[in-house]
């Protein structure tokens, strides 16, 4: 997970501060250092290090925040803001060009996924904006690159425009413009060599690639992986090409998370995708907003819901709620519902995105095994299909059957029918507006209190509702 490391030890530096009525100076200054340290530890840059410390400090000790009724949440308020500009304050769209096509040429070294991210990035403008793009095989020097990226073309339909690699590589690309003009391509995606490191052969032919097509984009790929390595990387590349943005890949496996924290200050350029997973469909635009969310544990509800709607069915989702609401929820909406949970990536991650729950502390490691989630799908496809749509014939017999069927333990068949009745139960209560005895699902730390009091509230106001139902109805009759 993107940031664990240091996401935990600034959480910690302001637990410090939040146990404290008043808090004075020295407070500050002790909960900056640590701070500092972690940022260090989580590899970013010195000098940016530096900097947002010195900011944070002379805006933590004002008057306004020692004085405040609440000085940690002031401070935390100002970290936020601090961490947002540094990492670029908005998203920064795309540049498009006028009148198509709108160039985008990939640069970086080798082994940055930078034809992976070229097709990523195909895939997400065909899907967001129907584009209809083209990519073209620069990369002439990689064993197999070529092959590579037909293969990604044909996994997401987009065309591939290549000549092998005996080629050189700017007339591939002259060829390639060519055809897009010829084909009314809106975008072309220009998948150029990369070296093991930077050096003046691969500068100068990126720098003919540029002369000849005029990019709008020349997007630089950096691993996020090698942590200030990939600051310098960034800013090699800016000095000789000035590249117009930076997408960050393999951010779900960078726990430091250095890189996002100090490339736009040390380039100026904005990160403008990051790329977190295997599949073509993860990357993400990189909100710097949400990135702080994260950092600081209050999770990032707005990409949550963006990945639900981006995955999630609208039509048997309404069907969902209507089978909620009448309680007919079986075991076949059971195994659609877990398959579109997948789809928005590993369970962990998406409770983090929840705020508060990234602080909880029974959810701080909690790992969640894919093995489990397929014995529970051998457990389903065991039964009978009546079975599945009428979980409630599951009498011990049905459950010794269904365990022998799919090779798991009796107690492991009647825990997760159990989970699955009670889960109906609560959906059911949930989409008639009941709240009641859902309390318990929330954890003692301050976001489970939080919680509590608010669904407390959601149930007081349900039985209020309930109750001038009543009176209308009494006052109805007496008339």
């Amino acid at each position: 997970m993107a940031f664990e490391g240091l996401t935990e030890r600034i959480q910690n530096a302001i637990h410090s501060l939040q146990r404290k009525g008043k808090i004075t100076e020295n407070d500050v200054k002790e909960s900056m250092r640590e701070i500092r340290l972690a940022l260090l530890e989580a590899d970013v840059n010195y000098g940016v290090v530096k900097d947002f410390i010195k900011t944070v400090r002379e805006r933590a000790i004002g008057a306004e925040v020692l004085e405040s009724l609440t000085p940690a949440q002031q401070i935390v308020k100002i970290v936020n803001e601090e961490l947002v500009k540094v990492m670029g304050e908005k998203a920064v769209p795309l540049n498009k060009s006028a009148k198509i096509p709108t160039v985008i040429m990939m640069v970086g070294l080798q082994g940055a996924g930078k034809t992976t991210t070229a097709g990523k990035l195909a895939l997400k403008l065909k899907n967001e904006q129907k584009a209809r793009p083209l990519m073209i095989a620069a990369d002439v020097y990689r064993p197999a690159a070529v092959d590579q990226l037909k293969i990604i073309g044909e996994q997401i339909d987009v065309p591939v425009f290549e000549m092998g690699t005996d080629v050189d590589p700017v007339e591939i690309v002259r060829q390639g413009m060519a055809k897009a003009q010829e084909q009314k391509n809106d975008y072309v995606l220009i998948d150029t060599a990369g070296r093991l490191q930077i050096d003046e052969k691969l500068m100068d032919e990126l720098a003919q690639i540029k002369e000849l097509t005029h990019p709008d984009e020349i997007l630089l790929t950096v691993d996020a992986m090698t942590g200030q390595n990939a600051v310098e990387v960034a800013k090699g590349f800016n000095d000789q090409l000035d590249v117009t943005g930076v997408v960050l890949t393999k951010l779900d496996g960078d726990t430091r998370g250095g890189a996002a924290l100090s490339i736009r200050a040390v380039t100026g350029k904005p990160i403008k995708f990051i790329g977190q997973g295997e599949k073509l469909t993860d990357l993400d635009v990189f909100y710097p907003d949400r990135m702080a969310s994260r950092i600081l544990g209050m999770g990032d509800m707005l990409t949550l819901i963006e990945k639900a709607q981006q995955d999630y069915d609208e039509q048997k989702a309404v069907e969902l709620q209507e089978k909620m609401k009448a309680n007919s929820f079986d075991f076949n909406d059971f195994l659609e519902q877990l398959a579109q949970v997948q789809k928005m990536g590993p369970m962990e991650d998406l409770i983090k995105m929840i705020p508060g729950m990234a602080n909880n502390p029974a959810l701080k490691n909690v790992q969640v095994d894919p093995r489990d989630i397929e014995r529970t799908k051998a457990i389903v496809y065991s039964m009978t299909p009546e079975e599945r749509e009428n979980p409630d014939v599951l009498n011990p017999s049905r459950r010794r059957r269904i365990s022998a069927g799919c090779g798991v333990k009796i107690q492991d068949v009647n825990r997760m029918i159990k989970q699955f009745k009670q889960m109906r139960d609560m959906m059911g209560k949930v989409s008639n507006g009941d709240f009641s005895g859902m309390e318990g699902l929330f954890g003692n730390g301050m976001s489970g209190k939080l919680a509590k009091m608010s669904m407390s509230k959601m149930v007081r106001k349900n039985k209020k509702k309930k109750l001038r139902k009543l009176q209308k109805a009494r006052r109805r009759r007496k008339r």
